[in-house]
């Protein structure tokens, strides 16, 4: 599977990004975040990143190195901790944490500008042809979304007492392609999860989501999202 389809996706964001949708995604504040948690959650994207065979930058590597750490050094006795006067300037999970809250004024001020920008555009005509922006290849959910329905996927198969991976057919992105576009051939919206119903094994799980992500980067169907974190319907671009 891997050496005929190399997912190769432009959209990744950067770890600081994935942290700050997992704290989204929990509904906490920065400060409150739980380093446990959020190292858990950090290193099942990594694992998907893994399955899946996604090329992301190194940097998601060393975030991963240091979310251990940071996680290591939580669980030390109190008698190993560093003195309270020196904790806030020694301890690791305060530098990640002004990381994040910078981070995220720096996002939510730029989304502030877009915005700005296209109010402004409603009200003047602009003389000289200024190019869009380019436009996000996965739609209208991020590719966090989609990693994060897969991981359930995966989950709820795992739960599963099925012995068909054993006797597990070869399946190809190409055949799965196939598959997903006679299923939206009546254009009528399909919830992600209907994609997986009768799937037997983890690597057909593999090939299918890769057989969407393909379709969704050629532009063929659209991912879209009522609610944040809400379920993910498929539909013809």
């Amino acid at each position: 599977m891997s050496s005929e389809y190399k997912v190769k996706l432009e959209v990744f964001e950067g770890p600081l990004d994935l942290l700050l949708y997992l704290i989204k995604k929990d509904e906490v504040d920065v400060y409150d975040v739980s380093i446990e948690r959020i190292t858990q959650q950090y290193l099942e994207f990594m694992e998907a990143f893994k399955v899946l065979d996604l090329e992301v930058a190194g940097e998601f590597v060393v975030m991963a190195a240091n979310l251990i750490y940071i996680k290591s050094r939580s669980l030390l006795p109190a008698a190993v901790q560093p003195p309270d006067e020196e904790a806030e300037e020694e301890d690791p999970r305060w530098e990640l944490v002004r990381q994040l809250v910078e981070y995220k004024k720096f996002k939510d001020a730029a989304a502030q500008l877009s915005q700005k920008e296209l109010e402004q555009s409603k009200m003047f005509t602009r003389l000289p042809e200024v190019e869009p922006a380019p436009e996000r290849p996965l739609g209208d959910v991020s590719v966090f979304d989609l990693i994060n329905a897969f991981n359930g996927i995966l989950k709820r198969l795992n739960h599963r007492e099925d012995l068909r991976e054993i006797f597990e057919e070869n399946y190809t992105v190409s055949d799965k392609i196939d598959l997903i576009m006679k299923m939206m051939a009546s254009e009528v919206p399909l919830k992600f999860t209907e994609l997986f119903t009768s799937v037997a094994s983890r690597a057909e799980i593999v090939v299918t989501f890769l057989a969407l992500l393909e379709l969704i980067r050629l532009k063929q169907i659209k991912a879209v999202q009522e609610d944040a974190f809400g379920e993910i319907t498929l539909r013809c671009a």
